[in-house]
């Protein structure tokens, strides 16, 4: 009798035998070589391709880019600009972001293809910033009153359309689906923040559990999955998925960052895009900030129903060599 080879065998007891995972995903550090003490990754969309920026906008400028893994950089610097960041983009490859002029105002912008437009909300003469796209070209953003207060809102070109947020303090829209959806968070005080999931006007609070600070930063394309920021009561700051068919926060750090993690952007697949501070300071003052990616891993069922399969391949096995 011909006996079941001892790999087939061995992946059949390790899959039966799997424990739950610590973190349901592979964490990839990104650093710009230009800059290597401070990138951030802040928008991934379908096929993986990542918008950002490099420089802490003290010592190094805010400077713009798209990525292609594993280190094809692209330069998008809004044309005559001192400091850009690329912060939204769209399955089109539409970009979306802020830049800074000579005169210190702060403006959005949109890219496409090779066309840079600026974007700048009437009621204000400091700052506009486009935050998240979606892939019809509708924008998410905020403006600065003269108090320094937020107002959301969204754009589509030659309209901005207010978002009510309720109980409104000082809030940013941060991003908005392919459906419309948008979300964002509303700044509270200076120490409480609550996230927020806009569908059709009605408002949903995304608060992560006991935290007093949360942040909604991106949301998928298709709508389904949200990520952002909190803060514990202890103070560490740590990235969230949320999933809206179930109403479930996730809590994510990078093992490099645990503490200091926040993440930004998230696509269809569950990518998620942030970065993370690494508890090194430089002789200039600059906390180095790493970007990462993160790719979800299988769910510990998955593996289970596969070591069931192989379990069941390696019975028939036996009884055909019997």
């Amino acid at each position: 009798m011909q006996r079941i080879s001892s790999t087939l065998r061995g992946a059949a007891l390790a899959c039966i035998a799997i424990p739950a995972f610590a973190n349901p995903y592979v964490f990839t550090t990104v650093i710009n070589p230009t800059d290597p003490n401070f990138t951030q990754l802040l928008g991934i969309i379908n096929s993986s391709m990542i918008a950002g920026y490099f420089g802490d906008g003290v010592v190094v400028p805010n400077n713009g880019f798209t990525l292609v893994l594993p280190s094809s950089y692209t330069a998008e610097n809004f044309p005559g600009s001192v400091q850009t960041q690329v912060v939204g983009i769209d399955n089109t490859g539409e970009t979306v972001g802020f830049y800074i002029d000579n005169a210190a105002v702060t403006h959005g912008f949109t890219h496409v293809g090779t066309t840079f437009t600026s974007v700048s909300n009437p009621l204000t003469t400091t700052v506009t910033q486009l935050l998240g796209v979606n892939d019809t070209g509708e924008a998410a953003g905020y403006w600065t009153d003269g108090a320094g207060n937020f107002h959301p809102f969204t754009w589509i070109p030659g309209t901005f359309t207010p978002i009510p947020v309720p109980g409104l303090v000082s809030s940013q829209a941060t991003g908005v689906d392919n459906a419309g959806d948008v979300v964002g968070f509303n700044l509270t005080s200076a120490t409480t923040s609550d996230g927020f999931l806009d569908i059709g006007g009605t408002f949903t609070k995304l608060d992560f559990p006991g935290a007093p600070f949360t942040q909604a930063l991106g949301i998928s394309y298709n709508g389904k999955l949200v990520s952002g920021t909190y803060i514990d009561a202890m103070g560490g700051m740590h990235g969230f998925v949320y999933n809206v068919a179930t109403a479930t926060f996730t809590s994510i750090d990078d093992p490099n960052g645990v503490g200091t993690t926040t993440v930004n952007g998230i696509n269809d697949l569950g990518q998620l895009v942030g970065f993370y501070t690494t508890g090194v300071v430089t002789p200039s003052g600059v906390a180095v900030t790493d970007g990462f990616v993160a790719t979800s891993t299988p769910e510990p069922a998955s593996f289970l129903l596969l070591g069931s399969a192989l379990a069941l391949v390696a019975v028939k096995l036996r009884r055909r060599t019997r």
